[in-house]
C-alpha cells in the first residue's frame, strides 16, 4: 500500500525522525492558512508547494514549486490542485494521462537562510530478496537526478546490508554517516537518523522507504525533506489504524473494483486475458502465453472458491479491456472441483450475453473428466484444452486466426 508524502512524514516523525515541517491543503484558501501558520513558525516566507500523488519525480513534472511570498503561494497553489501531473512514474509516464492533483502539501523551506551550507543526500531502504537481507541504499548525491547517478556513476550508490536476526548495528549507521562525508554534529544526526529510521521500517512493516532528498540543513540537523512509503499489504492485520490510509483515488480502479470482490487482479498491457487460481499457476500461465507468442493482459487469482458468481464478476473485469483478444482460464481442482468450475464458466457466459472474444479452459485436478465434458457439450464459444501447452497452442492460434 503506497503512502502520500505527508503521511509518510508523520509516520516517520512517531520515529522519531526528524520531517520537514507542512501542512495539507484541498483548496487555495486552505494553502494560505497553512502559508500563515508556516510563516508565525518558521519566521520566514518562504515555503514550498508539493503535489501529493503516487508517483515520483513530480518537481520535473511541475508539482514542486518554491513560493517566496503569499502571492506565489497563491499562484502555485492554484495551477497545481487539479492539474494532471505527468512524471515517468505516473501511468503510460509522460506520454500518458497524468494523475490528478486533489491535494498540496505546503511544507516549510529548509534551506533558508543558509542555503550555501545545506547538502541533500539519498537514503532508501527495501528487501533484497536474492540475499534474504534487507539494504539501505544511500548516497552523497540525492535530489531529482538519483537515477543518472545511479546509472552513470554507480560507485556513489553504497549498500548495506542488514541481518535480520542482528538487526542494524551502531557501527553500521556510523559507516553510512562516514561514507556521506559527514562529521560532528552532522555525522551524530546521520547516525540516529538512520537508526530511527530503520526502527521505523520494520515497525510499520514496510517494504520500501526513500527519503529524496534528505538534507542536512544550515544547523547540521539531518531531515527527511521528502518521504516514498510502501508498506506491505500482508501486514495490514497486525496496523488496522494504517488500513485508512490507503487512498484508492490514487490506484487503478479496475484494480480497486476487483479486490473489493475478492480478486487478486494487476492491470498489464498485453493481449490475453488470464483467469486462475493461485499466484504460483497465474505467473506459470503468464509465462506460457508468453512463450506462446501472445502478452498477458492482467494477473487474475480467483482464489479458492471459483463460483459462477467470482467467475462472472471476473469475466467483466477482464473484459472491461479493449486489447483483449483472447482470454485463457486456467484452473488446478484441489479446494474447488473442476465441473463446480466448468458450471461456473458456462452460467456466467450466458449471463453475459455475447462475448466476442476467443475463450480457452483448460480444468485439471478433481472431476477434470467431467468438467470437459460440461465444456464440450455447453454448446457455447468455448475451447476446452487438457495440458497447459495445448491450451497455449490454442490461444496462439485463435490470436493469429
Amino acid at each position: 500500500m503506497n503512502l502520500h508524502e505527508y503521511q509518510g512524514k508523520e509516520l516517520l516523525a512517531s520515529f522519531g525522525v526528524k520531517i520537514q515541517n507542512g501542512i495539507v491543503a484541498e483548496t487555495v484558501e486552505q494553502a494560505v492558512e497553512a502559508y500563515n501558520k508556516l510563516k508565525e513558525d518558521t519566521g520566514t516566507e518562504f515555503c514550498v508547494v508539493k503535489a501529493q500523488i503516487h508517483a515520483g519525480g513530480r518537481g520535473k513534472g511541475g508539482g514542486v514549486k518554491l513560493a517566496k511570498n503569499e502571492e506565489e503561494l497563491k499562484e502555485h497553489a492554484g495551477n497545481i490542485l487539479g492539474m494532471m501531473l505527468k512524471t515517468p512514474q505516473t501511468p503510460g509516464g509522460l506520454e500518458g494521462p497524468g494523475k490528478l492533483v486533489r491535494k498540496i502539501l505546503v511544507t516549510e523551506d529548509c534551506f533558508v537562510p543558509t542555503f550555501d551550507s545545506c547538502k541533500e543526500y539519498y537514503i532508501s531502504i527495501m528487501m533484497d530478496r536474492q540475499k534474504k537481507q534487507n539494504v539501505i541504499i544511500y548516497s552523497t548525491e540525492g535530489g531529482m537526478n538519483i537515477e543518472e547517478v545511479a546509472e552513470e556513476t554507480p560507485h556513489l550508490v553504497h549498500k548495506e546490508y542488514i541481518d535480520p536476526l542482528l538487526g542494524l548495528q551502531g557501527f553500521q549507521a556510523r559507516k553510512i554517516a562516514f561514507n556521506l562525508n559527514l562529521s560532528g554534529k552532522a555525522f551524530k544526526e546521520m547516525t540516529k537518523f538512520i537508526s530511527n529510521l530503520y526502527k521505523a521500517f520494520l515497525g510499520l512493516d514496510a517494504s520500501l522507504f526513500e527519503i529524496n532528498p534528505c538534507i542536512k540543513n544550515g544547523h547540521d540537523e539531518i531531515i527527511a525533506v521528502d518521504s516514498k512509503v510502501t508498506l506491505d499489504d500482508n501486514a495490514l492485520m497486525r496496523h488496522p489504524n494504517l488500513v485508512e490510509l490507503r487512498d484508492t483515488d490514487e490506484e487503478d480502479a479496475t484494480e480497486v473494483e476487483a479486490g473489493s470482490y475478492g480478486l487478486n487482479y494487476v492491470n498489464l498491457d498485453g493481449n490475453v486475458g488470464c483467469m486462475v487460481n493461485g499466484a504460483g499457476l497465474a505467473m506459470a500461465t503468464m509465462d506460457i502465453i508468453k512463450l506462446s507468442g501472445g502478452s498477458p493482459a492482467n494477473f487474475l487469482d480467483v482464489g479458492g472458491t471459483a463460483d459462477a458468481e467470482r467467475v462472472e464478476k471476473a469475466f467483466r473485469i477482464i473484459l472491461r479491456d479493449k486489447n483483449v483478444k483472447a482470454i485463457l482460464i486456467n484452473i488446478f481442482g484441489g479446494i474447488v472441483r473442476c465441473d463446480r468450475v466448468a458450471n461456473g464458466v458456462v452460467e456466467a457466459y450466458k449471463n453475459i450475453g455475447d462475448i466476442d472474444v476467443p475463450i480457452i479452459v483448460r480444468l485439471q485436478g478433481t472431476n477434470a473428466d467431467i468438467a470437459k465434458d460440461i465444456i464440450d457439450n455447453s454448446g457455447l464459444k468455448v475451447h476446452s484444452a487438457t495440458l497447459l501447452k495445448e491450451a497455449a497452442d490454442k490461444v496462439k492460434e485463435l490470436i493469429e486466426g
